[in-house]
């Protein structure tokens, strides 16, 4: 008889998720249910009927409206996807009572308030990642090693846009106490993380804010350009009012370039990254996937191993100075 070999159960995540809204409901809280070292065991709203909704469409054991017992609950990490003026607070909270924290984008209103949940989340022993959540797609991944290995040559120039219909509503985002502020507290963030992480230390940002469209308490629309460190420049648009729009990366270098379309705004189709070098045939790779599912993988194996993760909290500190500095220009 032969022996089998018994499997040793696979260690899980254990998420709490603080924050009930639509991205939370449609992105995170679906990546989880594919993913197979991630549960969510607990969910926390202050509308305890919307914690209540959620944690029976996803099969989740414990609902609640008080941050404090949410945290007392069988969780090893949160997942902060409240409005943007929460997320200090429950970080704080989080990180002091030894919870892993993933934090939605931006991590904090003021870069005081993120250098504070840098800071606490290292006394705490604890891992503090922010959900830029494009960084971890294939495509983007190798785009880093084509410039890494300077395929395309010295790095000259970074072109991005990310544009989209959000019209004005009761969304938090349309409110500035709540947001922070606009399309590049929302959108723009996301662009900077990219230009950060592809092209290295920014040195100087110029730009602009404005309202086209909706002439609302915070910006439709958002432009700047930066000057790396090392090498060369980046531009990027993002903006609430287009209700269909090209958007794409564009990466240019003295030997080549890069194209990324498919990436940034669009669900059903899968990415495309296109490598144009001299005196060879434009190189085509597509690759089909969910954005959040990637990132989670990821998250999750450096929380289980309490190891630093891709994205960290320095990052999102770095980015958020970038935008506070972006604003100050415009007030």
């Amino acid at each position: 008889m032969l022996n089998k070999k018994i499997r040793s159960p696979i260690k899980k995540i254990k998420w709490g998720v603080a924050g009930c809204g639509n991205f939370a409901e449609h992105s995170f809280l679906p990546a989880v249910l594919i993913s197979r070292r991630s549960k969510v065991t607990s969910i926390f709203s202050n509308n305890k009927q919307r914690a209540k909704q959620l944690a029976n469409k996803f099969s989740i054991s414990n609902y609640f409206s008080d941050f404090e017992k949410f945290l007392t609950s069988e969780i090893d990490a949160v997942y902060i996807s409240s409005a943007n003026i929460n997320h200090y607070e429950q970080a704080i909270m989080a990180a002091d009572a030894g919870k892993h924290i993933l934090c939605e984008k931006p991590m904090a209103m003021t870069t005081e308030q993120a250098k504070e949940m840098i800071d606490t989340c290292k006394k705490n022993n604890v891992q503090l990642s922010v959900n830029y959540v494009l960084r971890y797609h294939p495509v983007v991944l190798k785009a880093k090693e084509i410039i890494n290995s300077r395929m395309i040559g010295k790095l000259t120039s970074i072109n991005m846009s990310f544009n989209i219909n959000l019209p004005p509503s009761e969304n938090f985002r349309y409110n500035k106490k709540l947001s922070g502020g606009g399309a590049l507290r929302d959108l723009g963030t996301h662009l900077i993380d990219l230009l950060l992480f592809f092209g290295g230390e920014i040195k100087q940002i110029n730009g602009g804010l404005d309202n086209i469209i909706y002439k609302e308490d915070v910006e439709d629309y958002a432009y700047a350009t930066v000057k790396f460190k090392d090498s060369g420049y980046g531009n990027f648009n993002v903006s609430y009012c287009n209700k269909r729009a090209l958007n794409r990366i564009e990466i240019l270098g003295s030997k080549g370039a890069i194209a990324i379309d498919n990436l940034i705004g669009v669900k059903n189709e899968p990415s495309k990254i296109s490598i144009l070098l001299k005196d060879e045939a434009k190189r085509v790779f597509r690759r089909r996937g969910n954005k959040m599912l990637y990132m989670l993988r990821s998250v999750q194996k450096a929380f289980l191993k309490n190891e630093t993760p891709l994205v960290t909290g320095e990052d999102g500190y770095i980015n958020l100075k970038l935008m506070e500095e972006l604003e100050r220009q415009c007030s």
